[in-house]
């Protein structure tokens, strides 16, 4: 070995010396490695130094080390000198050798053939690197800085003999001490060789110190990381002992409750039930999963309630409905009195059942004023049709999670309503009442309604995927009804995928049939006393229903018909006779139900002057309204009061233009309106009213109060009224004329257009009524008011008609135009 002293880059010096590469390694100087050796060039390398040149060897690391013939461009530019110490031959043909480092060289081929394939193995011209080694207070603090956290690193790596950590610690050159650590740092082969290929000594110490304190906070990490694990793994054999202990002592006790039996148990249900094959499948997966964690894990309990879930739902369980169509018309007609169009669409949905082989469930929504029998029809429709009856309260419900559900992360998760509900009832087929549908409401939480799109789509429903389960669930067999008060808080999505059943309120005629056949025999039961108690007559029934409720169903024609029950009972016990009979009539009903809460509109008793009797609907029911219209000498202003809508307001305006175009016809000045004003007013102020159907009622009352002729008290009328005078058709007609029944009216002026809605009026109501069908208004004035055609269509000079000219020097004098004539 050839002795190149201290000093800096002095390469004069250069010999040629065998080139052996490494793979994955690096020798350093001063460093003595084992090395087992396969490849046949290197083996003939380590051959040719030990018999030519010394045992001296240069040993360089590959760059790529899965090359198996490495080029000059393959290998780094600095390797090591090393001189062969040992060499042991391997049955296998391989050779073990230990190698001692002696110092850094460049090196370079011996000839641009030394790489080739005829060459057993490359000889490099090798140009020795000379240590730079000094000392000084910096070399002092670095070697220091370097032996304290070698000390560390011996404590937390094993491997580092206390023997090998002494022989480093001695050492006095910065540059001796960096080459005898690096090979004791499990760092990659390529930071090594950077290393080596510095030669300032200070510059590679830092180097090795840097690498060093990561390999003291990689291998402290590494303990810690092996001691969790261990204590897990520990804790796990422990558990495992013990579950195995506690099945033995289960088994020889005779228990049943074994975890694993009982997932055995479940595992067959699973196979068994009849279910689609994705939700068997996703079920035994997380089955799977439960048998390989203790039954004490939180996370046990949430797979299986899971698993629980998937099985006791109905997925292809469904009852089997007979269809009778006779026996489903008497249940509806038992159960509700009227309500013809729903039980009609109900039976018609039966008969295509009945024929079709499978029917998609209609979705039918139910709309009609609160106490008309929307949620107990649907309860009637699932008895018709032998099917289960669920009902699902929407009101106030503003999350999306109570239908779809939450998913299995949240704690304490569940499926939507819906799923629950199945699970319930325990059949895929039952009658699902979605009550209040409109009553929804939406917040940060999700639009329940925007859910129910796909719930309620029968295109989509038969996939429907509630979150918690996160499976394909079928709906397409369920029977959705969903049930509102109104549709203007529906979104039109939703409207469009139901099919809108209209449920008016019921007539005067309905409620005293119900009351009488449904309500009174129900309240009797339910009080104790029987029917021989208690006479009711029609009279006092009709009383309660027009002067103790307004409302559009019966619910509080039952609690007063319950009333009466109350008090009967209390004069049964007080009288202590159990036969006596009470009586209840129109003469002595206020000493049931105290005074009258309610009036309805009745006719005036006699005609009077510009006092005109429309007819108007609302939710509870047919009114009576009443125009008035007053004329006063101005300056042609009109005003409207009795909070009248804009809708309303218009139509007066356009009978007074009517009016006014017509002028010289009605025996007026053309500028009449200029020297008068005219107040409409429609009692019952408090009340709104707006609607186009009072037009030819206004203008009645105008022309009336314009040509100061009476209009007949036993006439009403609805109709909208355009400029030319035509007579437009109007909504509600059927109630409308309940209420002139009501009001004692005896001909009635409605549109020609709705002539063909009186096929819905009871025929005792059209009895005790006139209908006269007109198309313009110059059909409604005769008819109403108390003149004959030729007086109202006085066709004069221009000119105010006297009597008008006569009744306007009254006015001015103070008197009321509308005493009647």
């Amino acid at each position: 070995m050839t002795d190149f002293g201290i000093g800096g880059e002095d390469r004069t010096e250069t010999l040629t010396l065998p080139l052996m590469s490494l793979r994955e390694v690096v020798m350093f100087p001063r460093s003595i490695v084992p090395l087992f050796v396969g490849r046949e060039a290197s083996i003939k390398a380590i051959e040719s130094a030990i018999a030519d040149h010394g045992k001296e060897i240069l040993l360089v690391a590959q760059r790529e080390p899965e090359m198996e013939k490495p080029g000059q461009e393959d290998l780094f530019e600095v390797g090591t000198v090393s001189k062969v110490l040992q060499l042991l031959r391997l049955p296998d043909g391989t050779i073990k050798v230990l190698f001692e480092g002696m110092h850094r060289a460049y090196w370079a081929p011996e000839s641009p053939q030394a790489f080739d394939d005829e060459q057993d193995f490359p000889k490099a011209v090798v140009s020795p690197i000379a240590d730079s080694d000094y000392a000084g207070a910096e070399a002092e603090a670095l070697m220091r800085a370097c032996h304290e956290a070698l000390d560390e690193y011996s404590k937390i790596n094993k491997k580092l003999a206390q023997e090998t950590l002494l022989a480093i610690t001695s050492i006095t050159f910065p540059g001796k001490l960096a080459d005898a650590i690096m090979p004791h740092l499990k760092v990659d082969y390529r930071k090594k060789q950077e290393v080596l290929e510095l030669q300032d000594a200070i510059v590679r110490l830092e180097k090795v110190y840097e690498l060093l304190q990561g390999e003291i906070a990689i291998t402290s990490m590494e303990k810690r990381i092996k001691n969790r694990v261990k204590n897990q793994m520990e804790r796990n054999q422990k558990e495992y002992y013990l579950n195995e202990q506690i099945k033995a002592i289960n088994k020889e006790m005779g228990r049943d409750d074994d975890p694993q039996e009982e997932l055995n148990e479940i595992e067959q249900l699973l196979k068994a039930k009849d279910m689609p094959d994705d939700a068997r499948d996703k079920a035994l997966r997380e089955l799977k999963k439960l048998r390989a964690m203790p039954a004490s894990s939180a996370e046990y309990t949430v797979i299986r309630n899971y698993v629980d879930w998937i099985i006791e739902l109905p997925w292809n369980k469904v009852r089997e409905t007979s269809i009778d169509i006779e026996n489903a018309r008497s249940i509806l007609d038992a159960d509700h009195f009227g309500l013809e169009k729903p039980k009609e669409r109900i039976l018609e949905y039966l008969a295509v059942q009945k024929l079709a082989t499978k029917l998609k469930g209609p979705i039918l929504c139910l709309v009609g004023p609160p106490g008309v029998g929307k949620t107990s029809l649907a309860k009637s429709i699932a008895r018709a049709t032998n099917r289960e009856f669920v009902r699902l309260s929407l009101g106030g419900v503003r999350d999306e999670a109570e239908i779809r559900g939450h998913r299995r992360t949240y704690v304490g998760a569940l499926p939507g309503k819906i799923i629950q509900s199945l699970k319930r009832v325990e059949f895929n087929n039952p009658l699902f009442c979605l009550d209040e549908i409109d009553k929804m409401s939406t917040d940060f939480r999700g639009d329940p309604s925007a859910a129910l799109l796909e719930v309620l789509d029968p295109e989509q429903n038969n996939t429907f995927n509630d979150h918690y389960l996160d499976l394909d669930y079928d709906l397409s067999q369920v029977f959705f009804i969903t049930t509102a008060n109104s549709l203007h808080s529906i979104p039109l999505p939703l409207q469009d995928r139901m099919e809108i059943i209209q449920l008016p309120g019921y007539l005067e005629t309905e409620k005293k049939k119900i009351g009488r056949e449904f309500l009174l025999p129900k309240q009797v039961e339910q009080h104790g006393i029987k029917d021989a108690n208690i006479q009711l007559s029609d009279n006092a029934l009709m009383d309660i229903i027009r002067h103790y409720t307004r409302e559009a169903g019966v619910r509080n024609l039952e609690r007063e018909i319950a009333s009466i029950c109350r008090k009967t009972a209390m004069r049964i016990v007080e009288a202590d006779d159990l036969d006596k009979t009470v009586v209840v009539s129109r003469q002595n009903l206020g000493n049931f139900l105290g005074v009258k809460r309610h009036r309805h509109g009745e006719r005036e008793n006699q005609p009077q002057i510009g006092v005109t009797t429309g007819l108007a609907w609302t939710q509870l029911g047919g009114e009576l309204l009443v125009v008035e219209t007053a004329i006063m000498p101005g300056a042609g202003k009109v005003s409207t009061t009795g909070k009248l809508g804009d809708v309303m307001t218009e139509s007066a305006q356009a009978a007074l233009s009517y009016i006014r175009s017509r002028s010289g016809m009605f025996g007026l000045k053309p500028d009449f309106h200029k020297e008068i004003d005219i107040h409409v007013h429609v009692p019952e102020g408090a009340t709104p009213k707006d609607g186009p159907s009072a037009g030819i009622t206004l203008c009645t009352s105008i022309v009336s109060a314009l040509l100061s002729i009476p209009v007949r008290n036993d006439v009403a009328m609805t109709g909208e009224i355009t400029l030319r005078g035509r007579v437009l058709p109007i909504g509600g007609l059927r109630e409308k004329l309940l209420a002139a029944h009501r009001g004692l009216i005896n001909t009635v002026i409605i549109p020609k257009d709705n002539e063909k809605d009186l096929k819905e009026v009871p025929a005792d109501i059209l009895r005790g009524l006139t209908i006269v069908p007109v198309e313009h208004v110059d059909e409604v004035l005769p008819l109403a008011l108390m003149a004959d055609h030729d007086k109202i269509y006085s066709h004069g000079d221009g000119c105010i008609a006297l009597t008008q000219s006569l009744r306007l020097d009254s006015i001015a004098d103070g008197e009321a135009h509308t005493t009647p004539q």
